[in-house]
């Protein structure tokens, strides 16, 4: 005969601790992975930095100009993520830039998501009128397009488009599609499918879809040549409806 395992009594502290039906529980004693992990990511700046330097190394000032963080926020922030092993810094030269690290880039696919949904749901959560991006540097929404792509429409599509603006903020950018990503280099493009030329403003309202791309091209605003692809069809503009007309 097997003897009787000894009866076990609770332990008196862990009674005493342990929340009583319908008690408000403090954050300490609840397990919820989305509020850890905005323990660490929660800060504004923390993803934004995160974001710039996936594209590549960056120096202070220029990080600066890209985010317009002042700077000693940017300097307590760089701080931060260098402690939390989110970002490190090279020597290149006589500059110092700042590089993602590895558990750095495991924030893509976070920071993806979280601009795709402010893109798809976010703007009509707080009434957003995009009208109001007509400011926005071509720069930065040049950057943001591989977050503006339609995975649906770029699936199985290779194109690569050179666009050239003019005036404040112009210059010449290659934005290649291949089978559902997107990839933005400022440079020239070897063999581009499509070249569209505007002004950096103009271009930037077309992107964005505050400015009609047919009407521009009408117009003599925008400046097309070379196939029947046209950028609206890959990207979602956050101004234009459903069902608008494009420059095809």
């Amino acid at each position: 005969m097997s003897e009787a395992l000894p009866e076990q009594t609770p332990d008196a502290g862990a009674a005493e601790e342990a929340p009583r039906r319908g008690e408000i529980l403090r954050p300490s004693q609840i397990f919820d992975p989305v509020a850890r992990a905005l323990d660490v990511l929660g800060d504004r700046w923390t993803l934004v930095l995160v974001r710039q330097l996936l594209g590549g190394p960056k120096g202070f000032q220029e990080l600066r100009v890209r985010t317009g963080i002042a700077p000693k926020v940017l300097s307590s922030r760089l701080r931060q993520l260098r402690a939390d092993g989110f970002v490190d810094t090279e020597e290149k030269g006589s500059r110092s830039l700042y590089r993602v690290t590895g558990k750095g880039k495991t924030l893509a696919p976070i920071i993806a998501s979280i601009a795709r949904w402010w893109v798809r749901e976010g703007m009509s959560v707080r009434d957003v009128d995009a009208s109001q991006f007509t400011e926005t540097t071509a720069l930065s929404v040049l950057e943001a397009l591989p977050n503006l792509l339609r995975e649906d429409r770029a699936r199985g599509a290779h194109v690569v488009f050179e666009i050239r603006l003019t005036g404040e903020g112009g210059g010449v950018w290659t934005v290649a599609i291949d089978d559902g990503t997107c990839t933005v280099r400022e440079d020239f493009a070897a063999g581009a499918d499509v070249r569209y030329t505007a002004t950096a403003r103009d271009w930037c309202g077309v992107a964005i879809g505050v400015l009609d791309a047919k009407e521009a091209v009408k117009q003599g605003r925008l400046h097309k040549e070379g196939g029947p692809q046209a950028m609206d069809e890959f990207f979602f503009q956050v101004a234009r409806p459903e069902g608008a007309a494009s420059d095809r």
